[in-house]
């Protein structure tokens, strides 16, 4: 059960992630359309996972995700930048697929036929 406080820190870095992907799109993620579905903040605060969606065939998926990962200090920095007054330490930022979109189209697709 999450509290209160990871709660919270959960839709700030959604919230500001989001807006990191967007404004930073062209310059870090070579244009790509990365969605954050979701963020998990651990106890301790000290490890946020991001869980994206990114639009795009299978090889821009993975490429996008694989420049995402190696971007990943870059964006602590400007998540670090934004929050720094509102959380003592930024989390480490570990990033997932969230293929729940894609599972579900799928599940769609077999019960049409």
């Amino acid at each position: 059960m999450e509290s209160v406080r990871q709660q919270k820190v959960n839709k700030l870095v959604a919230k500001e992630m989001a807006e990191i992907f967007r404004s930073e799109a062209r310059s870090l993620f070579a244009g790509g359309f990365i969605t954050v579905t979701s963020v998990r903040v651990s106890p301790d605060l000290g490890l946020a996972k991001i869980y994206v969606s990114i639009m795009g065939g299978k090889k821009d998926k993975d490429a996008i995700f694989n420049l995402i990962k190696e971007q990943s200090p870059a964006i602590r920095k400007i998540l670090g930048n934004i929050v720094g007054k509102q959380l003592r330490v930024v989390p480490e930022l570990m990033f997932y697929i969230d293929d729940s979109l894609d599972y579900a189209m799928r599940i769609d697709e077999l019960l049409k036929k």
